[in-house]
């Protein structure tokens, strides 16, 4: 009999204290019918996710009723000490675990550790120390290799790791091997050690550091130094620990899978090759895996064909190719190059719908009222042959482009002209029927890397967010809505996209700040708890005042934040209050339980679109096509999911600041003209007007006076000469520090 982690969870919970033995526990549940390796392994799974607690000689107890001891992620500061952040935080306790330097150093940045919880003060803070390490995050790592006259040893990139690893005689350099899958750079190799000091080199960690000694390791990997073309990719692809190098089994049923398509294939399926269908991406997109076409009726209701790239039928469950996906999870898109989830052959060949090529698709088709309300829908695997490849920057230029340039497009797509201007306005219906009903649309600019045709960095922009980019957006979330609202309905367990509601104190603090701006949620909600906050002001003096939380759960609604986005638009404090408030909401993930998407105002969502680069998509394919999954499988998939995009999202953004970094590190002295994004009682935070990049003027940097900040005007002004700055001001600044560590720049004031 299968052992289930939620049958063996209830198990342990009848028994007094949730407490028992691993030696009971198979005895009891084997009476049962369970096999005992099938109970050991659920209980190490369920230890792993800090539901279970190890006490000691095999003695478990569920980590709700282990109230000293609890599971958690260590999370280290640069400077040595950390904390732990629980997966369940006791009664009481405010903050994350806060654990001292000395006790930090049994483990490692991103173990899972069981920690011993000391007393909860009244301020809601404990500090703890570390009893085991339940799984190492760090099996391998780059870094820097250094040769000491201690001995050689790597020294992480990571900074927060603090241990480096020691490389003993004749593990220095890597056996010669061939890795097709190196992202963008060829093999490099080394006749001996001293050849690679300095070098940026990944190693496998054989023995993990302990309180007494350094780790052991042998270097697997060498990746060249740090300023090479192309390193920092490499870099950013290892210590994300993101899988990057397809098995030799994933490769050979990629190439061993059929390319030429013909009736056989089209069988049972809906034909839309006779439809003007088009696809629409980036200049730069090599995966194709959404296609469309709208078509209005005489009644002003519309009929939208969403066509979605059919990688379940090339993808069998658990083939090569499928176990590769679902541990990558997601792709991952860094500036000039990507790591995909699926094989080149078919993230970019069999599934990619190309134009003027059959291809196989999971149809959604929507009939749609004038007022963007879904009237029916269906779903059918059908067979499509796009008419064109468009870009966002064509279909723009096409709608909304000066006289000249829709002249010369619409001449050149004349058969499809009026099918975008379709697009455009179904687009705007159904954009003004999530507005009517409360979704939130936050328009922040995304950072582009710019480059030269040598693949060097030469510049930074805003990335641009036009009538082409909303068109796909609003037909995609229509269709991603109409296939969860379908699988709700019909009580088919499945995995959604959640938005879950805000926490009450992330709301309160930002209902604080906001007040700074003179703007609010107002969501009238009632206070439940009150604290004292201590502050200290520059001269050393202490402020103390209550904050009140509030418990907005109830009363704010995700019209609060459409509103407020709404009233800020196009003012200077748009950019820092609108972060403010995405910091206030959760974030979004997947999960089986489907508890709506707060943002998008949605009772029901998922993600169907994207199955060439997301994971998700691709079993929600399956299951519209007819495949059935256990919901404790889903519940899993979702938080494997999850964590692959946050993982994947966290190394997109770091690369992108750090070449922001380095491509400033040569402008040192060099002046700008820039404009105030916020200030804050130590400076204020300016972004260049030539370049989409931020940085901080200190506040004890400013000249010929000495400044403070009013925390009620949200300026800086100086005691003097009265001369204040505040959000939205047009200054000059010169650069001069940059911190690489820390992906900050340091500018100064020009006096003007």
């Amino acid at each position: 009999m299968v052992v289930k982690d939620e049958a063996l969870l209830a198990h342990i919970n009848r028994l007094p204290n949730g407490r028992t033995t691993l030696r009971n526990l198979t005895r009891e549940l084997g009476s049962k019918g369970m096999r005992r390796e099938e109970v050991e392994r659920s209980v190490q799974r369920l230890a792993r996710k800090g539901l279970l607690v190890e006490l000691r000689n095999n003695t478990f107890q569920l980590a709700s009723k282990a109230r000293e001891f609890s599971a958690g992620t260590l999370r280290m500061h640069r400077d040595g000490f950390g904390f732990v952040i629980l997966d369940q935080k006791p009664e009481g306790l405010e903050g994350d675990i806060f654990i001292n330097q000395d006790d930090a150093h049994k483990a490692m940045h991103g173990d899972r550790v069981l920690v011993r919880i000391g007393r909860i003060g009244r301020d809601g803070k404990a500090n703890g120390d570390i009893v085991r390490v339940l799984h190492r995050a760090n099996q391998q790592m780059v870094g820097e290799f250094r040769i000491t006259r201690r001995g050689n040893f790597v020294v992480p990139y990571d900074q927060k790791i603090k241990q480096w690893i020691e490389i003993p005689e004749g593990m220095e350099l890597p056996p010669p091997h061939v890795n097709p899958d190196r992202v963008g750079q060829t093999e490099i190799k080394a006749d001996k050690v001293e050849d690679i000091n300095g070098m940026m080199v990944t190693v496998e960690v054989l023995d993990f550091p302990d309180e007494d000694a350094n780790g052991v390791g042998r270097v697997i990997e060498l990746l060249g130094f740090e300023d090479d073309f192309g390193v920092d990719v490499e870099i950013m692809i290892r210590k994300h620990h993101l899988p990057h190098h397809f098995p030799q089994a994933v490769l050979e049923e990629a190439h061993s899978m059929k390319r030429d398509f013909g009736p056989a294939e089209w069988e049972g399926r809906t034909d839309f090759r006779d439809y003007d269908i088009v696809t629409i991406d980036g200049e730069s997109a090599r995966d194709f895996d959404d296609a469309v076409w709208v078509e209005k009726l005489p009644d002003q209701s519309y009929k939208l064909q969403v066509h979605i790239a059919d990688v379940s039928w090339y993808i069998r469950p658990g083939s090569a190719i499928d176990e590769e996906a679902m541990l990558r999870g997601t792709s991952v898109y860094f500036p000039d190059r990507a790591v995909p989830m699926l094989p080149i052959e078919l993230s970019t060949d069999l599934c990619s719908l190309r134009p003027n090529e059959e291809r196989l698709v999971l149809s959604a088709l929507l009939h749609i009222d004038h007022k963007g309300q879904v009237l029916a829908q269906d779903f059918t695997r059908g067979v499509i042959r796009s008419r064109e490849r468009m870009t966002y920057t064509n279909v723009y230029k096409l709608l909304e482009g000066t006289p000249e340039e829709q002249a010369d497009l619409r001449d050149r797509y004349a058969p499809l002209v009026e099918r975008f201007e379709l697009m455009k306005e179904l687009a705007l219906v159904l954009n003004r029927m999530r507005s009517r009903r409360g979704s939130i649309d936050f328009d922040l600019p995304e950072p582009i890397i710019e480059f030269d045709t040598f693949g060097e960095m030469v510049g930074v922009s805003r990335g641009p967010r036009n009538i082409a980019h909303r068109l796909i957006e609003e037909l995609m979330l229509a269709a991603n809505e109409a296939v969860a609202t379908h699988l709700q309905a019909k009580g088919i367990p499945s995995l959604y996209r959640i938005h879950e509601q805000p926490d009450a104190k992330r709301v309160a603090e930002f209902e604080e700040a906001a007040s700074k701006f003179g703007v609010s949620l107002g969501m009238g909600a009632v206070p439940v708890k009150k604290y004292r906050n201590t502050q200290s002001t520059r001269d050393g003096r202490k402020i103390r005042r209550d904050i009140v939380i509030n418990n907005p759960t109830h009363t704010v609604t995700s019209k609060n934040y459409q509103k407020l986005v709404a009233k800020i638009e196009g003012k200077p404090e748009e950019r820092i209050v609108s972060y403010l408030m995405l910091r206030s909401l959760k974030q979004a993930r997947y999960s089986n339980d489907n508890v709506g998407h707060f943002a998008l105002a949605a009772p029901a969502y998922t993600h169907f679109t994207s199955p060439i680069r997301r994971y998700p998509d691709l079993i929600v394919h399956r299951i519209l096509t007819g495949m059935r999954f256990e919901e404790e499988y889903l519940k899993q998939l979702g938080e494997d999911t999850s964590f692959s995009e946050r993982r994947a999202a966290e190394a997109e953004r770091e690369l992108v600041e750090w070449k922001k970094m380095r491509f400033m590190s040569d402008r040192v002295g060099d002046h700008f003209h820039a404009m105030i994004i916020s200030t804050t009682k130590f400076g204020f935070f300016i972004e260049l007007e030539e370049l989409f990049i931020e940085g901080l003027v200190p506040i004890d940097s400013l000249p010929k006076d000495r400044y403070m900040y009013n925390e009620f005007s949200r300026k800086i002004v100086g005691e003097r000469s009265k001369r204040a700055f505040s959000v939205g001001d047009k200054v000059q600044v010169a650069l001069v520090k940059v911190d690489l560590y820390e992906k900050r720049l340091s500018f100064m004031l020009v006096t003007q």
